[in-house]
């Protein structure tokens, strides 16, 4: 018994017990300055009149225009950062990336981001919800019928360096 100990105490150092905590970088920012990183394209945000927020955005939907919007990242994708979960004031969207050209890191959960994207109202099959779920690390045994979501298909996400 003594030995099994102590051979627990010499590997444990090379165990990755957090393997959560690895973060996985698929894509090299476009733009980093020493406040932020920029994936995608090169985000040109003229003045702060052109950016709205999550909710705004989600108010002025039903158009194809573009928006630049201020969001704070809720949960993403913890595979490969292929989408994230945007939160405002009262509603969430999920954000892909077009054409899947690029990823966020995957510890971006807990910064507010602006990103340039087209929003639309979608409904997700529950086969669809329950891979999301599981993206995100949640339970996909939770979903039990199709989900209705906002979606974003962005261009360009930019990502202060610090929460």
């Amino acid at each position: 018994m003594r030995s099994l100990v102590i051979i627990l105490f010499v590997l444990l150092p090379f165990t990755n017990i957090n393997a959560q905590d690895e973060v996985i970088r698929l894509s090299e920012p476009v733009t980093i300055t020493e406040q932020y990183e920029t994936f995608g394209t090169v985000l040109e945000l003229g003045n702060d009149e052109n950016i709205i927020s999550l909710d705004e955005a989600i108010r002025q939907s039903g158009s194809d225009q573009e928006f630049i919007i201020k969001a704070n990242v809720k949960q993403v994708c913890a595979k490969k950062g292929c989408f994230f979960i945007a939160e405002g004031e009262s509603a969430e969207a999920r954000v892909s990336f077009v054409d899947y050209s690029f990823f966020i890191p995957t510890n971006s959960t807990g910064k507010e981001v602006l990103f340039k994207g087209k929003l639309e109202e979608k409904i997700l099959s529950t086969e669809q919800a329950k891979h999301y779920a599981e993206d995100v690390g949640e339970d996909p045994k939770l979903i039990t019928k199709e989900q209705k979501e906002y979606a974003i298909i962005a261009s360009s996400v930019r990502i202060p360096k610090t929460k």
